[in-house]
């Protein structure tokens, strides 16, 4: 889906049809975090901080220790 962005005042904006918000189910009273890898936006709603943090940190002991992960799994 390509999507351009929309003006709000003096900010700009980006519409999400309603199939989308009952998909991830969120509303405007939703909090959203917004991060980037480099690339591009990551939009996803704030469920719950604690699940967060966990997701964080098994991301980053994926990442320092991908090698021994990939022996272990042969």
């Amino acid at each position: 889906m390509r999507k351009k962005l929309t003006a709000i005042g003096n900010s700009l904006g980006l519409l999400i049809e309603r199939p989308i918000l009952e998909l991830l189910k969120i509303d405007r009273d939703t909090e959203l975090e917004v991060t980037t890898d480099g690339e591009g936006l990551i939009i996803r709603p704030v469920r719950d901080e604690r699940a967060s943090r966990i997701r964080e940190a098994a991301q980053c002991a994926m990442d320092t220790h991908q090698e021994t992960f990939r022996k272990l799994a042969q």
